[in-house]
């Protein structure tokens, strides 16, 4: 790759797709294949390589025993070719529906069409016989075919259900067509393919609405994308088709993973198209990740060596910048959607609490010892020790919390400390640490220890190290466990003092969750009353606090002279790299190009909570340089922290970095691979 084609999709694994709707006349080719190009063409003006019809949308579905008439199957030929000629000039393929004779049977198609050429020709391989649809009293199933190629426009063309279709223009590009009632059965035929390497599955459907069936088929193609690992892309009948019993609402609907991009709106009175730039290398990824899936392709052998791989050579757009169309979230993980934010943060406390519950259950201990420092990390790990002495039906005095003033502990922090404290009801101690660190020091020959104002990192981790040495001997003394209060994102960017520091405890509640999720988890509790009405005002100024390890001595206002951000780069950033390259595995010239679209431009898309977030934007040049912090933090400089951090419960599919679980690496590895991809973004 070039930094020139930086800006366009198709250089980071992405594909954009399409579903066309468009507008039919019943019984009238000739119509429906203009409606048809004109969507196509829209669709390759838009930078499309692939745009997915209805089911028998060159005639429309509702002919019933018309589909009998060789008038009516002669030009749905002749539109078929007229469409294959036109298609000649486009740079995508078109998959479309009409009634196809082979030899003396008649099937319902769906033909892929690209390069002036009819490429395959898919049979329906389940046909609906009740309520509402009698197809086969006009058409056979797939299985019934006695050719494997049907003669068209004196060529012969591949025919047959087990079809897949390979762009080796676009990588992990490979698709599948299947129709209707195909997704319907408990085992359709795409997942199949989906073991033969197919990673976007199109579906021609016609299908009628009724109260309900909307929903049910969100449910159909989410869940088989889902199941496959793949991109699904649904289209359905709309104006024109007959009304004479039936009535069709024109849904579509692209699905990738599970995870819905793109939907129509329903009851449209004209043609209509909706886009999706579908993640292919991400599908790939998961695919390689989720080992089951090479386990089913074995399983399946048989099943899968049925299916011939047909050439579909489609040049995406060497466009310089094609920006890509879907939404990337700013906060992974983080919903910008109040009610799934709500659901997520209810559900993380819960794991939390459920976890230390069970740990305390099972080691016989009754109490806990906690580090206060009257920041974001400790405060909600305080909260979790809170609800879990309220699960156990223990008093919250068991939570023996000590606030240690260091150094350069602010005023600001060390008062919110104490009123957290108090607010939720803990044995609340504090000590002054600063004489057994000045002795440290002395021993050490430390220049402080003579006056001198030597802020190394001697002196920070001296502090680091006395709290944590003095939680755990708490521990021991008061027969109890230490709760560890460091997050995800501290340990993915090595920011915590190894052994006997902020890195280790008996039990972490906060490793898996990072830094952006826990300032909503802080407000969620508050809002939602999780450990009681009070103590909202002392949150929202946990809240407000600069993120800061108060080690270095501040200036005389008070304020203080660490902010961590201004060193490992923006939280929020930060968690975002995380996020797709812990999660996915994607190079960071990708990572930057998904966050150049995410935090490019402050009014695009969803924030979450609204104004409790700072709406913060980043040029290319900001995320370069802090991906750059990243890279070489997160891969060269603190494995080795991570290779023996304390149990501490998984809470999100985004991952965490246990040794034992999700993320086992050497401790001594380079960065220099993903520095030198890291070039590939262009600098200005």
């Amino acid at each position: 790759m070039t930094t020139e084609r930086f800006f366009n999709l198709y250089t980071h694994g992405f594909a954009r797709v399409a579903v066309g709707v468009p507008r039919c006349r019943v019984a009238d080719p000739a119509f429906n294949a203009q409606q048809t190009l004109a969507l196509a063409r829209e669709a390759a003006q838009n930078g499309a390589v692939l745009v997915a019809f209805p089911e028998l949308g060159l005639p429309a579905y509702t002919c019933e025993d018309l589909f009998h008439q060789k008038a009516l199957l002669d030009a749905c030929e002749h539109a078929l070719a007229q469409i294959a000629a036109e298609s000649a000039s486009l740079p995508l393929a078109l998959l479309v529906g009409l009634p196809l004779r082979v030899g003396h049977t008649l099937f319902n198609c769906a033909a892929v069409v690209a390069g002036g050429r009819v490429l395959g020709v898919v049979p329906k391989s389940y046909l609906p016989n009740y309520s509402e649809f009698y197809e086969a009293r006009q058409f056979s199933p797939a299985e019934a075919a006695s050719a494997d190629t049907v003669r068209l426009f004196g060529e012969d063309v591949p025919f047959g259900a087990a079809l897949v279709f390979d762009m080796p223009a676009i990588p992990f590009f490979r698709f599948h067509v299947e129709i209707c009632e195909d997704l319907w059965v408990p085992v359709p035929p795409s997942s199949f393919a989906s073991l033969a390497g197919a990673t976007v599955l199109v579906n021609l459907s016609a299908s009628n609405v009724v109260v309900g069936k909307s929903n049910y088929r969100h449910q159909l193609v989410g869940q088989q994308s889902a199941r496959c690992l793949a991109a699904y892309l649904y289209t359905s009948a709309g104006q024109g088709e007959s009304s004479t019993d039936l009535a069709w609402d024109g849904q579509a609907v692209i699905y990738e993973n599970g995870e819905l991009l793109a939907q129509s709106e329903r009851f449209l009175g004209d043609s209509h198209l909706i886009y999706a730039d579908v993640d292919l290398e991400r599908l790939s990824q998961e695919r390689i990740r989720l080992t089951t899936f090479g386990d089913s392709v074995r399983r399946h052998a048989d099943d899968v060596s049925k299916f011939r791989v047909i050439c579909c050579d489609v040049e995406p757009s060497r466009a310089e910048r094609l920006p890509l169309a879907r939404g990337v979230e700013r906060f992974p993980y983080v919903p910008a959607d109040s009610k799934r934010r709500d659901e997520r943060c209810n559900e993380v406390y819960n794991i939390q609490v459920q976890a230390l519950v069970q740990r305390l259950s099972a080691s016989g201990m009754k109490k806990v010892v906690i580090g206060v420092s009257g920041g974001l990390d400790s405060t909600h790990a305080l909260l979790v020790c809170a609800k879990a002495m309220d699960r156990l039906g223990l008093p919250r005095a068991n939570i023996l919390a000590y606030t240690m003033p260091g150094f350069a502990t602010s005023e600001r922090t060390l008062r919110q400390a104490r009123q957290l404290m108090e607010v939720v009801g803990c044995t609340a101690s504090e000590i002054d640490i600063r004489p057994s660190c000045r002795q440290m020091l002395e021993d050490l020959g430390h220049p402080y220890a003579a006056g001198t104002e030597t802020y190394d990192v001697t002196f920070e981790n001296v502090q680091a190290g006395e709290r944590t040495n003095h939680l755990f001997r708490l521990a021991n003394f008061n027969q109890a466990i230490v709760i560890g209060t460091g997050d995800l994102s501290e340990l993915a960017l090595g920011w915590c003092t190894y052994g006997v520091g902020d890195h280790m405890s008996h039990y972490n509640v906060n490793a898996s969750v990072p830094k952006t999720l826990i300032a909503h988890l802080v407000r969620w509790v508050a809002e939602t009353g999780q450990i009681g009405g009070s103590g909202s005002e002392v949150l929202e100024a946990i809240l407000g606090t600069d993120i800061s390890p108060e080690l270095i001595p501040g200036k005389a206002n008070g304020a203080p002279e660490q902010k961590t951000e201004s060193v490992i780069g923006p939280y929020e950033l930060q968690d975002f790299n995380l996020y797709y390259i812990l999660r996915f595995g994607f190079a960071p010239a990708k990572v930057a190009f998904l966050a150049l679209a995410a935090w490019g431009d402050r009014t695009a898309g969803g924030w979450p909570e609204d104004a409790h977030v700072a709406r913060n934007e980043y040029d290319l040049a900001a995320i370069r340089r802090n991906l750059a912090i990243f890279i070489d933090r997160f891969f060269r400089t603190s494995q080795f922290k991570r290779s023996c951090i304390p149990n501490a419960p998984k809470v999100g599919s985004g991952g965490s970095l246990s040794p034992r679980g999700d993320w086992r690496a050497p401790s001594d590895s380079e960065s220099t691979l993903w520095l030198a991809d890291l070039e590939r973004v262009p600098k200005d």
